[in-house]
């Protein structure tokens, strides 16, 4: 068993020129970039194994990111699955002159452990602890369901979580 907090990747950079656009804020695909490598870490420090993304589940750019910001992301597990592990990445910036830290995207990512080969392999349980990570938890299964109905790979009707929110 292990817990969300094994799991975390912090990765704090600065924004260079190269890496804006014309408005001289971050690239979108850059910061993606920059989540997909963070929950990368946090993926394979909860299995220990090799991952591969498996899906980008939601990105939400919510606040442009300026040239010369500190950048931190923050990524660690809500949820393993059979093979298939949840990661949550929040994205802060850093005020130049206060220090003070605001969120300015997040995202939910899918990670597979596989083997050598590639083939998928069992991960570990992980078992929540704080309120938010509680609440993750518990919203990834609806998440994961919800993707699983859109792709067409789950009967509606099979969705058990999502079944129950409408009931």
């Amino acid at each position: 068993m292990r817990y969300p907090e094994d799991s975390k990747a912090v990765m704090t950079d600065l924004v260079l020129p190269s890496e804006t656009n014309p408005l001289n804020n971050l690239f979108g695909g850059e910061l993606l970039a920059r989540m997909d490598r963070a929950a990368s870490i946090a993926a394979r420090r909860h299995s220990r194994r090799i991952v591969v993304t498996a899906s980008v589940n939601h990105v939400a750019f919510n606040k442009a990111i300026p040239l010369g910001s500190v950048v931190t992301v923050e990524a660690k597990v809500s949820r393993a699955f059979k093979t298939s592990l949840e990661i949550v990445i929040d994205v802060w910036i850093e005020d130049r002159e206060s220090g003070r830290r605001t969120k300015a995207n997040d995202a939910i990512y899918t990670f597979v452990a596989v083997d050598d080969l590639g083939n998928p392999v069992p991960v570990p349980k992980i078992e929540p602890q704080t309120d938010l990570e509680k609440e993750r938890f518990e919203g990834a299964l609806r998440r994961k369901q919800l993707s699983l109905v859109l792709a067409g790979k789950m009967s509606p009707k099979d969705a058990t979580e999502l079944k129950a929110i409408f009931e």
